[in-house]
Formats: structure tokens, C-alpha cells, sequence
């Protein structure tokens, strides 16, 4: 591991406290980065911090952030800056998930994933893109880093309106990378599969609550056995270095992608 492959980098990740956010904000750290951590679970996303620079590599702090909120969002970019002097990655990870059989979709449902994963996502990314634009081309690239998923390429019956949050997530890279290009900033991202965190303990409860899975803890391996080439599920770890290509000056001629790491469920 390169401690000097992010020095100079400073990132603000949504969704940090816990999971890939967390994961990929250690990961920086020790690549160099200095990480602002923001969830709306700001307890966490301090012990995060704390961990970070116990660690001695990048700086971190934790600033809580309600991702439907533009103030909120723009107070993160706010804090980042004022802590680390500019802003040069923002990675755009924060999103929740509520299986339901496609018949049982309600509004609610529908709207509340939505709103955190599309708007949330579009929020930040203007938020971000405003703040590299201040601070001037000269000073770039700029990397906008969205977290799609394999439901941005496909759908299943049990997560339509996850899904529909993931595809807009991938017209936001293609579309905010034709937006942005004149202000070297790069949009990019990339699409986890199944990957055991949290969020994923609740997912087998709810998938089991629906009909969906017999027990809980089924799930990840039935998917595994039936879904993923590679014949098993993934873990943070598997995407943090494809999470710090995208941030790093490696992916400088890229833009508007979407990579999978997701063991082959998806191909493309």
C-alpha cells in the first residue's frame, strides 16, 4: 500500500459512519488522504475519525449530514474545506434499501429510497462540483465518485425502487460528467454487488420477512451459489481499492464509468 497515493487528496464521503464508507475512508486515510466522514449517524462517524488519526497517516473528522438536506450537504462541503483547505474528492456513498415484492411497492417506499439515493446523490454532487468549480481548473482534476450497484445495470422484483435509485445514480455519472468536463471534473463510480455490512444484516431480515429467503443469513449464500461467477459474496475490503483508483490521479482519463465489483454477476 502506497501511504503517499492520495497525499494532497482531500474527500468528503457521505454515508461514512459504518459499511464501504467507512471502509473506503480508513482506506484513503492510510493512502495519504485527509477524509471528512459524514453520516447522519455522527457518533459513529466519530469513532471512524478517531481510529483515523489514532492511525497517524490523513487527517479525519466527522460532521453529521442528512443527505436529502442541501444545507446539510453544503455545510459538509463547508467543513471540509475549512479543515483541510479544499475539496478534491467527493464520493457520493450514502443510500438505504427496503425490499418489497413489486405489487406491495408503496409510495412511501418508493419515494424514501429515492430521495436519499437519487436526490442525495445529486445534492452532493452539486454541492462538490460548486466548491472545485471556486477553487479553479488549475487546481484539479476533481473526482465526483458515485456508488451505483448491480441494480444499476439490471432489476429484480424485490428492490424496484432501489433499482430505479441505482439507474439514476449511473444518468448521474454519464450526465454529470458532460456537465462538469469543462471544469476538469472527472464523474465516475462503481457498482458493489453483495456485500456483507450492515445495511446487508437488515436486507436478509426484511428478504426473509417478505417471502423472499426461508431463514435469515440464507441469502448472501443462496446468491452466492446461484448469482455470482466467483461463488462468493464480498466484504468492504473488496471494493476500497477500486474506490481509491477512482480518487487517485490513475483514473485521471476516465470519466463517466461505471465499474462493476461484483464477482460477475453483471456483465457488460
Amino acid at each position: 500500500m502506497d501511504p503517499n497515493r492520495l497525499k494532497g487528496k482531500n474527500a468528503l464521503i457521505t454515508g461514512a459512519a459504518q459499511g464501504m464508507g467507512a471502509a473506503v475512508g480508513v482506506h484513503y486515510a492510510q493512502q495519504g488522504a485527509n477524509v471528512c466522514l459524514a453520516d447522519i449517524n455522527v457518533e459513529m462517524a466519530q469513532q471512524v475519525a478517531e481510529r483515523i488519526n489514532g492511525a497517524g497517516n490523513g487527517k479525519a473528522i466527522a460532521v453529521r449530514l442528512d443527505v436529502t438536506k442541501r444545507a446539510e450537504t453544503a455545510a459538509a462541503v463547508k467543513a471540509t474545506v475549512d479543515a483541510f483547505g479544499s475539496l478534491n474528492v467527493m464520493l457520493n456513498n450514502a443510500g438505504i434499501n427496503k425490499p418489497l415484492m413489486f405489487l406491495d411497492v408503496t409510495e412511501e417506499n418508493f419515494n424514501k429510497i429515492m430521495e436519499v439515493n437519487a436526490l442525495g446523490t445529486l445534492i452532493g454532487m452539486q454541492e462538490a462540483a460548486k466548491q472545485m468549480i471556486v477553487q479553479g481548473n488549475e487546481n484539479g482534476p476533481y473526482k465526483i465518485i458515485n456508488v451505483g450497484s448491480i441494480l444499476s445495470r439490471q432489476a429484480f422484483d424485490d428492490v424496484v425502487p432501489y433499482s430505479c435509485s441505482k439507474h439514476a445514480v449511473l444518468a448521474m455519472i454519464n450526465g454529470g460528467a458532460k456537465a462538469l468536463v469543462d471544469h476538469n471534473i472527472t464523474v465516475n463510480g462503481y457498482g458493489p454487488g453483495v456485500v456483507r455490512t450492515e445495511l446487508w444484516e437488515q436486507l436478509d431480515k426484511d428478504l426473509v420477512a417478505i417471502g423472499k429467503f426461508e431463514k435469515e443469513g440464507e441469502s448472501m449464500d443462496k446468491l452466492a451459489e446461484n448469482m455470482i461467477l466467483m461463488k462468493r459474496y464480498s466484504y468492504p475490503e473488496d471494493v476500497i481499492g477500486t474506490a481509491a483508483f477512482l480518487a487517485s490521479p490513475e483514473s485521471d482519463y476516465m470519466t463517466g464509468q461505471l465499474l462493476m465489483i461484483d464477482g460477475g454477476m453483471i456483465m457488460q
